[in-house]
């Protein structure tokens, strides 16, 4: 078993230079392990280790937000539930559109109708 923590091993990956982000996911992932660091920022252990090993080749910045959100309380106004942490935002953004309840379907509007912080696309097929 490698017993090196994430936290060590980032300064190598990321060239003495990891954002402040790669290092708050480091530390927890050293706490924690990376199945769990995966689950809370949303993310498989796969992901979390080539993110911190400087080798994702996913949206990073998606990531960052995740990890901003959910480690380091980066909160965001959404235009239909008010201030929520923005890995919420995220998980939000995933979500199908429901027809049963009305926080579904405006979050799911809000989403793509421009809000600012939606990386999806609206109806007319702009990115937001």
């Amino acid at each position: 078993m490698n017993d090196v923590l994430f936290s060590t091993k980032i300064a190598t990956a990321w060239n003495n230079a990891a954002p402040d982000w790669i290092e708050e996911l480091a530390a927890l992932t050293d706490r924690y392990a990376l199945k769990a660091a995966g689950q809370k920022i949303g993310y498989s252990s796969t992901a979390v280790s080539n993110v911190l090993n400087n080798k994702y080749k996913g949206d990073l910045t998606a990531v960052e937000d995740a990890v901003r959100g959910a480690l380091m309380g980066l909160n965001v106004n959404c235009p239909a539930q008010g201030e929520i942490s923005k890995n919420v935002c995220l998980d939000w953004q995933k979500k199908p559109r429901g027809n049963s309840d009305s926080t579904s379907v405006r979050v799911y509007r809000a989403c793509r109708a421009g809000c600012h912080h939606s990386r999806l696309r609206d109806v007319s097929g702009k990115e937001n």
